[in-house]
């Protein structure tokens, strides 16, 4: 357990622990608050119950109850709600509209998060001196490249300093926060929920105005939930409540307590809690924490793309597993990459982490809301709650959604328009992909011959039959695949053994091994094999195939030859989707990675190009 609570500490917590750096710098920052004591309680206050409802309640206790099979996070969370669902067909189309939508803002957030939190914490150095300044930006590049670059190595060899190096950083944050409260110790008056109250009392439209800012201080809490699979519930819970929760009301409060004493600190209230003969060995290690918090959404969203691809939203990409013994170890060069050319753009757009800020909180409370959503219809339609117990338990959680969503929509020219539209592209892609994978697979069948008569009319007058076995690839099950109609074309020839293997992936997160398969002689050594995944299965056809060891067909690799189809995709106007998503589909459909490289299938796999297709 305590192994889980310290990785849970280094990978969960690291994007809501290394909040501290910017929050209240950016409420007081923004000039909408005016500097007064009374302010500083209700801001204060409001920061620890936007944590304790957020996070501790919404997330920590209710939402880490909705696990899919153990897993969590919004596709965990889609796929559930849509399953609950099925027998509502236009609520599930809308449900997983939505719930896609929510995933695509994921990307939004994991180009925001690296930018501000690594420039944030390299902006230490303009405290100090002013002469660092000029670097800032070129320092926060190259550190970003260098986390980006390492990627390709894989997380196994430097994961095991996440956990210690995070503690270090909660209890460094911490024991800055009770050196200032110390000197002011009526600053904890501000736990309680009255100042909170009273602030929003005086001032509703500056409240409003200053939620946008306040949100950046649960920065990260999707994270809970959808590391859920890692370390499980009971850890997760314990690392917040014991460790980091603690931690960070302690150096918020510290920071109010500074802010008291020396009202010039609002300028970067987190690195002037420091003695200046520890600023520099502070500036390094929130660059460390940072760079580990960026590290964790990085491997989030090479996990998002993997399971987005098998639930048919996007093409097959290239995916490389880093590790022999933890097949969620992956690298995917693309996501990489992308991200990388993202977050260089947004750091040189916005070019501060104040202004960073500005372009930040949209995602993460839209997406927020979209889990609240998504938690109704898992209370009510999976677990058959009563209704109103139902509206009780989300409507709360919704009101402080849609209001944070609201004011973070106050940000929506001066830079939220920026996660927005990555999502929003990202977005186009998916559907757009999934429509046309739709049509491909509908125009495909219409064409296709029925693979049970195709056979017994072989067989009338066999053609030669040659050692070996033969595994043809196909998405229609039951349907004779191209591959196998070109291969009798050109060779004249059958093998001895003919495997027909369809891939099927599932809306849950894991297939055990003992369901993996479903198998039918067709007789002739002919067989139909399906073999199914989860979403977070790791594909793998010649593993999978050979199970069948012992079942009446052993698949030996030397004897073995893979055959694949690769349609060629024309684009039509007018067959289903808009001219522009027609060419942008079959560009996609190029692009992608082969089956034969995705499946892990041998190197000696046969690719036949197969019939243009016209969509």
């Amino acid at each position: 357990m305590g192994a889980l609570v310290l990785g849970a500490i280094g990978v969960v917590y690291g994007d809501i622990g290394t909040s501290v750096l910017y929050a209240v710098k950016e409420v007081f920052g923004s000039g909408h608050v005016p500097f007064t004591t009374d302010n500083v309680y209700g801001v204060l206050s409001m920061l620890f119950w936007t944590l304790t409802t957020i996070v501790s309640v919404k997330y920590v206790t209710l939402v880490l109850r909705a696990d899919n099979n153990g897993e969590g996070g919004l596709v965990a969370m889609l796929t559930l709600a849509s399953r609950a669902v099925a027998d509502r067909p236009r609520l599930r189309h809308w449900m997983l509209l939505i719930g896609i939508f929510g995933t695509c803002l994921f990307y939004g957030d994991g180009v925001i998060t690296p930018a501000i939190s690594v420039l944030s914490a390299v902006e230490g150095l303009e405290v100090v001196s002013h002469t660092f300044t000029d670097y800032v930006m070129p320092l926060t590049l190259v550190i970003l490249l260098a986390l980006f670059w390492v990627q390709k190595k894989g997380t196994a060899g430097i994961g095991k300093f996440f956990g210690p190096i995070t503690v270090i950083w909660f209890m460094v944050i911490a024991g800055l926060g009770v050196w200032h409260i110390v000197g002011h110790p009526e600053i904890l008056w501000a736990l309680s929920p009255w100042y909170a109250w009273k602030f929003t009392w005086d001032n509703p439209g500056t409240t409003f105005i200053i939620l946008g800012a306040l949100v950046l201080c649960v920065t990260g809490a999707e994270a809970l939930y959808a590391d859920m699979g890692h370390f499980g519930k009971k850890p997760i819970r314990l690392a917040w409540f014991s460790i980091v929760m603690p931690s960070l009301t302690l150096n918020y409060f510290g920071q109010g307590a500074l802010l008291l004493a020396n009202p010039e600190a609002v300028k970067n209230p987190f690195f002037m809690m420091a003695p200046k003969w520890a600023l520099l060995p502070l500036v390094g290690l929130a660059t460390m924490a940072t760079v580990i918090a960026s590290q964790a959404l990085i491997s989030g969203a090479f996990s998002v793309t993997k399971q987005v691809i098998q639930l048919g939203y996007l093409p097959r990409l290239q995916v490389r597993h880093t590790s022999v013994k933890d097949t969620g170890q992956i690298y995917m060069p693309f996501v990489n990459w992308g991200l990388f050319v993202l977050i260089v753009l947004a750091v040189g757009m916005f070019r501060s982490s104040s202004n960073l800020a500005s372009a930040y909180g949209i995602a993460v409370t839209t997406d927020m809301l979209i889990t609240t959503v998504l938690t109704f219809f898992v209370i009510r339609y999976a677990w058959k709650l009563p209704l109103w117990l139902c509206i009780g338990a989300t409507s709360v959680f919704f009101c402080v959604d849609v209001l944070f969503w609201a004011s973070n929509l106050l940000k929506l020219i001066s830079g939220g328009w920026f996660p927005l539209l990555i999502a929003g592209s990202i977005f186009m892609l998916m559907v757009t992909w999934k429509d046309g994978r739709a049509l491909l697979s509908h125009n495909l069948h219409a064409a296709a011959i029925e693979l049970k008569p195709f056979l017994e009319s072989l067989f009338l007058a066999p053609p030669a039959r040659v050692d070996g076995t033969a595994v043809f690839m196909t998405a229609e099950i039951g349907m004779v695949p191209n591959a196998m109609l070109h291969n009798l074309k050109h060779n004249k020839v059958l093998h001895e053994y003919n495997v027909f293997v369809t891939v099927r992936s599932h809306e849950v997160p894991w297939i055990g091994a003992e369901e993996r398969l479903e198998f039918e002689s067709l007789g002739h050594n002919c067989w139909q094999v399906i073999i199914n995944y989860g979403f977070k299965n790791d594909l793998n056809v010649p593993k999978a195939l050979s199970r069948l060891a012992g079942r009446g067909l052993n698949i030996e690799p030397m004897t073995t030859s893979y055959f694949l189809s690769r349609d060629i995709v024309v684009p039509t106007i007018g067959a289903g989707l808009a001219p522009w998503r027609e060419k942008l589909f079959a560009q996609m459909h190029h692009n992608a990675t082969t089956a034969a490289e995705f499946l892990h299938l041998p190197s000696n796999a046969v690719v036949e190009l197969g019939s243009k297709v016209e969509i």
